[in-house]
């Protein structure tokens, strides 16, 4: 006689579990405790194997027959229902462990630290994952809707930070896309908030642009008084091209001062490509007498509290400030703006040859090998050409530059 529901609500606990039959293999099992529980009996071959499908009246008979129904539809398919709800489960229960904050670690392990990525993007990923992971940290990563993510981006917006806002939202896009990869998710959220963050403006940096006052900071940095390892670092910095990043990150195993040359290798460059500087006399005048006085171990530029480490990101900066130069007036990056527009002014060199001296990515790999090749002889002469402007700036004469 097939169950109803009056009748599931009058069955009594007994000494032991009895089961109460349904149709079709569909079942409830009476336990001591009073606790009613659905079971499906089937097989497959002559192996017989029970589904539990819940218990009673959390799932009612309608319910249990409907759960029946399925399991019953899976074996003539050729599935396994039970082996079915235990794979579930398990994956289930892993998928919860997969937390953004664990998958977006693992990321930044996997996928940035042992690919050689630069010191300075690690401590900007983890920088960012901080920003995220109050709102997002402890979320299983394939339960987490966009409007999740949207909310931690627009409080940055809203103190004004939307620069911070955009890359946050790129790096958790990169960690959805992990987690896509190594099956942790099924899609990546962020796609969908591309146009719900406002852009910001773009910001150049402060530089300066004029003969006279080029002439002027030079002569600022050799009055400079303070630690001695940041002088030599403010005297090369104008002469060089590169990046603050990749200044304070050099080390003496990177250069070759008999041959005048600085190999700075892909993980240091923003665009992942290994770069060679040439090194003009006055920048190899600098550095011999800085390996003199420290060695030529380790970092060329460490820090003043520890001679493991570089110093630190601000240091040139706030060495300017120091000076007298406030932001908007100069900052080490805009270092690179001074020498591009005094280089390009000139009519001298080929601005391919500027280009490559600046590091700036090429969208074409094959055309960027092709200026690496072509523009060296160039790139060497206009270093030392630059090096020699700037003495004559220094000490306040003018080069025409016919």
């Amino acid at each position: 006689m097939a169950l109803t529901e009056n009748r599931l609500r009058t069955l009594k606990p007994k000494d032991k579990s009895y089961k109460v039959a349904d149709h079709r293999g569909l079942y409830i099992e009476v336990t001591p405790s009073g606790g009613k529980l659905w079971r499906f009996r089937y097989r497959i071959g002559n192996v017989e194997k029970k589904l539990a499908i819940g218990p009673y009246p959390e799932i009612n008979l309608k319910q249990a027959r409907n759960a029946a129904d399925a399991a019953r539809h899976s074996v003539a398919e050729g599935g396994d229902p039970a082996f079915e709800k235990r794979k579930k489960k398990i994956r289930d229960e892993f998928l919860s462990a997969q937390t953004f904050e664990a998958v977006a670690r693992e990321y930044i392990e996997q996928m940035m630290v042992k690919n050689g990525l630069a010191q300075a993007t690690l401590v900007k990923a983890n920088y960012f994952l901080e920003q995220l992971t109050p709102a997002i940290g402890n979320r299983p990563i394939h339960d987490i809707e966009p409007f999740e993510v949207l909310a931690p981006l627009k409080r940055l917006e809203a103190t004004g930070k939307h620069e911070t806002a955009k890359k946050c939202r790129s790096f958790a896009g990169r960690v959805f896309r992990y987690g896509v990869a190594t099956t942790r998710c099924k899609s990546d959220p962020t796609a969908m908030l591309k146009g719900a963050l406002v852009t910001p403006r773009a910001q150049h940096y402060a530089a300066i642009l004029e003969p006279k006052e080029l002439g002027g900071l030079l002569r600022a940095i050799d009055d400079y008084t303070g630690y001695l390892v940041t002088k030599y670092a403010l005297q090369i910095a104008p002469h060089v091209f590169v990046r603050p990043g990749e200044l304070r990150h050099a080390e003496w195993r990177e250069i070759d001062l008999e041959d005048g040359v600085w190999k700075i290798p892909a993980g240091k460059m923003k665009a992942r490509r290994p770069h060679a500087v040439p090194l003009s006399k006055q920048v190899v005048g600098y550095l011999t007498e800085l390996a003199s006085m420290l060695g030529t171990d380790g970092y060329v530029f460490p820090s003043a509290r520890s001679g493991i480490r570089p110093m630190s990101e601000n240091t040139l900066n706030a060495a300017f400030r120091r000076m007298g130069y406030s932001k908007e007036e100069l900052t080490a990056h805009g270092l690179r703006a001074t020498a591009s527009t005094f280089l390009n002014e000139s009519g001298l060199w080929n601005p391919d040859a500027i280009e490559r001296a600046l590091a700036h990515g090429d969208s074409n790999v094959v055309r960027g090998i092709y200026h690496r090749g072509k523009h060296w002889d160039e790139r060497v002469r206009m270093a030392q050409w630059w090096s020699d402007y700037l003495d004559e700036l220094r000490e306040g004469k003018k080069r025409q530059a016919a």
